[in-house]
């Protein structure tokens, strides 16, 4: 058995996404087997972010500074505005390098089952984002569960008259996808969404 102040160590960071019990465990013995090197630089980062972090006003985003980076960068085309989820969709969509136009984060999606409704989530700012003008396209970048699916048509709806023109994400067979390891509402989209070469 470790001390008190380890096994606390250990059991915050087994409350992280993809970490249990065990590998909270090894990752505790790496920070203290290196502690210079890993354990206070990790310490060091967080307090910095605790310090630092906040919501932008614009679009939702967690940065160090509000309106944030992607708010804030002139190469970017504000004409395009996609609507995600989370802020984790955001980042990985911004990863990806691809989508050169602004974001919109709505806090969550539509859920009854939740008690999640309209109110709950940033539609309202959104719908005075696109109608205060400069946007042309919203991308509608929703999970695809139905709940994403459901939030997506509402928003649909809410900017039908904004004049703005609005797409959404291709849904389908992933790159490298093999058929027979695929369910069938993947199958059914892929063929809906089908094109012509």
């Amino acid at each position: 058995m470790s001390s008190p102040e380890i096994e606390a160590l250990v059991q915050s960071l087994s409350r992280l996404p993809g970490l249990g019990p065990r590998s909270a465990r090894r990752a505790v013995l790496h920070l203290l087997k290196r502690r210079e090197s890993t354990l206070q630089p990790l310490m060091k980062a967080l307090e910095a972010v605790d310090t630092r972090m906040t919501e932008c006003g614009t679009c939702g985003n967690i940065d160090t500074s509000d309106p944030c980076q992607i708010c804030t960068d002139p190469r970017r085309d504000d004409a395009l505005l996609a609507v995600v989820e989370d802020v984790a969709d955001l980042w990985a969509m911004d990863r990806a390098r691809l989508f050169s136009g602004r974001y919109h984060v709505l806090g969550g999606r539509l859920s009854a089952l939740d008690g999640i409704g309209p109110d709950d989530l940033t539609i309202a700012q959104l719908v005075a984002r696109v109608r205060a003008g400069g946007v042309t396209e919203v991308v509608l970048a929703m999970n695809a569960t139905m709940e994403g699916q459901t939030t997506l048509h509402y928003i649909a709806e809410q900017l039908q008259d904004a004049g703005v023109s609005i797409s959404t994400l291709a849904h389908g067979v992933p790159v490298g996808g093999e058929l027979d390891y695929l369910d069938e509402g993947t199958i059914a989209q892929a063929l809906r969404a089908r094109r012509i070469l």
